[in-house]
């Protein structure tokens, strides 16, 4: 189910195709209440088309761009060549998880009572799809959930639902320090300057690996990669203050991006 009856001018919508003519292809969109579309052969594939069934079929799911929508004619004019296959695992990934956010409101409804359409109207309302609400849930360690207008029993059974099916993505970035200290006790300096390396952050983990004299990695994981970034940054900014303080020398060097 779908907060909008109509998709809009240039949106991606996942498609079911239903039957394919020499001229085009007619698809029902799976968002939209399996509302009715049309695939020109021109807009199926890019250059000469000799087979149209060459390129699609019937049963297939596909992703196509909307050209134009006509309301008043129950008209939906789509495209396939103009989606890239980036776009087309990106709409596929978002598509199956709002199938499971969904399922997930039918759950909450059966176990408060509520109907499922008052769920979905509130979170429709706040995020616009029903599986960010979730994955806002998870990240905010359930806090998210009072921005939405449900009664008490229904935002538990969503907190619940929300821990128990959605893993929240995380990065992994690293960087190499590189710390000198030419003290007598340049052993401890540089401890000093490691241990200062591993603040604590929420839901960041920061950790030190030895490579060799005076060579150290560090290695962060975070929900994103803005946190990610943020926090190296502070790790090694902390550990080549302390060595610069006490006369000796320190730099990052960033790693490229991972994980």
């Amino acid at each position: 189910m779908h907060e909008r009856e109509w998709p809009e001018e240039g949106e991606l919508v996942v498609c079911t195709v239903v039957d394919v003519k020499d001229f085009a292809a007619f698809v029902t969109l799976d968002e939209y209440n399996e509302r009715k579309g049309l695939i020109p052969i021109s807009e199926i594939a890019r250059g000469w088309i000799k087979y149209i069934r060459d390129y699609i079929r019937e049963g297939q799911k596909v992703v196509c761009k909307v050209l134009g929508v006509d309301p008043d004619r129950g008209h939906i004019d789509l495209s396939l060549k103009d989606v890239n296959e980036h776009q087309r695992r990106e709409k596929i990934h978002e598509w199956k998880n709002e199938q499971k956010a969904t399922k997930w409101i039918g759950f909450a409804s059966e176990a408060t009572g509520v109907d499922r359409r008052v769920i979905e109207d509130a979170i429709y309302h706040e995020y616009g799809q029903l599986y960010p609400a979730f994955e806002d849930i998870v990240t905010t360690g359930g806090e998210a959930v009072e921005k939405l207008k449900l009664d008490k029993s229904v935002k538990e059974s969503l907190i619940a639902l929300a821990h128990e099916n959605v893993k929240v993505p995380r990065v992994t970035i690293t960087g190499n320090l590189v710390l000198t200290s030419p003290r007598p006790d340049g052993v401890n300096v540089i401890r000093r300057a490691l241990r200062s390396a591993q603040p604590k952050i929420e839901d960041i983990e920061i950790d030190l690996i030895y490579i060799g004299a005076p060579n150290y990695r560090i290695k962060v994981t975070a929900p994103d990669y803005k946190s990610a970034e943020k926090a190296i940054e502070k790790a090694a900014n902390a550990a080549v203050g302390v060595v610069e303080r006490a006369g000796g020398s320190g730099k990052f060097i960033r790693k490229q991006k991972a994980g």
